[in-house]
């Protein structure tokens, strides 16, 4: 194709050619290059009412939230109800569902209503950035731990979670159950500030019948750095249909059984460092 001049004397021809090439799938770099346009005003003007290929759109990261924002639009929700369900600005809104109709006006009590749920919403958010700064402040008093501080806490964290003697039902060994992948990770290290080898230790999973319980496994074989096939057979909780369990879902994984073999001397000594910590502070005081 024969490039035109830069005088752009015939402006309908230049468009036709301009539109030519667009339709053939040139960019407009592309399009500027071989025609020699230089005046971007121009070139808008050439390509007005013309798309761009498909090949030359970048994917957009907010495609999805203008067909969620244009969806409600539709349902006839309102820019302070399609910011509330979908968290974007509402400038962006009006620029993705301005060619929609309005839906009707709502009352007052609706309204007054959408108000205070946005002014509690700010509230909670104003209150969880409170509320993760004193967490974070208060992680940062503590520090690297000590062995004497550990050995403390793991004996306090023994007596609270761990099995107990009784006069009537002879349990002396060390038997720990839990939940919290951090409490665990933190009785497993104590047991290593002791010198329980790991092969002293056996693992069992308590767990709802109807949960995964082969992925609750791999998950705590991960955590106490063992492999599942070393965990004795899993303690299956019958499900009550007269319950509603909220420990449920793809993060329910039960309780981890952590059992020391031969633990009678180690459950001795804990019971009494439990109450040597006990008259200490007696004592003190």
């Amino acid at each position: 194709m024969t490039p035109l001049n830069s005088t752009y004397g015939d402006f309908e021809g230049l468009r036709a050619q301009v539109v030519a090439l667009r339709q053939a799938g040139l960019s407009r770099r592309q399009i500027r290059d071989r025609v020699h346009i230089s005046n971007n005003d121009l070139l808008n003007r050439l390509l007005d009412g013309e798309p761009a290929p498909a090949w030359t759109r970048r994917p957009n990261a907010k495609d999805d939230l203008r067909e969620k924002a244009r969806e409600l639009r539709l349902q006839g929700l309102t820019y302070d109800r399609i910011q509330l369900e979908l968290g974007c600005s509402k400038s962006s809104i009006s620029l993705w569902v301005r060619d929609l109709p309005k839906p009707e006006r709502r009352d007052a009590k609706e309204q007054a209503a959408l108000a205070a749920r946005k002014r509690w919403d700010h509230e909670l958010a104003v209150r969880d950035e409170e509320r993760q700064r004193t967490k974070a402040a208060a992680t940062a008093e503590i520090g690297r731990l000590t062995d004497r501080e550990l050995f403390m806490v793991g004996v306090a964290l023994y007596w609270a979670e761990g099995s107990k003697d009784k006069t009537y039902a002879r349990r002396e060994r060390a038997v720990f159950i839990n939940s919290d992948p951090e409490v665990i990770t933190l009785y497993l290290a104590w047991l290593d500030l002791l010198g329980v080898e790991r092969e002293h230790l056996r693992f069992r999973v308590s767990i709802h019948e109807s949960a995964d319980v082969e992925g609750a496994e791999r998950h705590w074989a991960g955590l106490a750095r063992t492999d599942p096939s070393a965990f004795q057979p899993a303690t299956l909780k019958k499900h009550n249909p007269k319950t509603v369990r909220k420990n449920v879902g793809g993060s329910y994984r039960g309780c981890l059984v952590v059992v020391v073999q031969q633990s009678a001397d180690l459950y001795r000594r804990i019971e009494g460092w439990w109450y040597g910590i006990v008259r200490g502070v007696t004592v003190a005081d």
